[in-house]
């Protein structure tokens, strides 16, 4: 069984429906992975791992990133959810 035919299909999806598919170059279509479409390490901010760059107005843009779009990349974007909730919990507690 292939990532694409597993029963969960959580490790790759695609939406080649959406007007934007795909939304980045750089990653094969038939490999690209609409999974994190809203990447959850932008959070993270400077430490996210990804390609990016401030835009002048100080927004962070991803455009250039393709690192949650590739399905290899799954298990380590995963990975940073413990930063992700830390970085929630700090601001609850706030």
């Amino acid at each position: 069984m292939t990532e694409k035919e597993n029963a969960s299909g959580s490790r790759f999806f695609q939406n080649r429906a959406c007007e934007y598919f795909p939304c980045h170059t750089g990653v094969p279509e038939e490999e690209f992975s609409c999974l994190f479409c809203y990447c959850p390490l932008y959070a993270l901010g400077k430490k996210c791992g990804g390609d990016f760059v401030y835009t002048e107005q100080g927004i962070k843009d991803c455009s250039g990133c393709t690192f949650p779009h590739r399905k290899e990349n799954y298990d380590a974007v995963l990975a940073r959810w413990g930063e992700i909730a830390a970085l929630v919990r700090r601001a609850d507690e706030e």
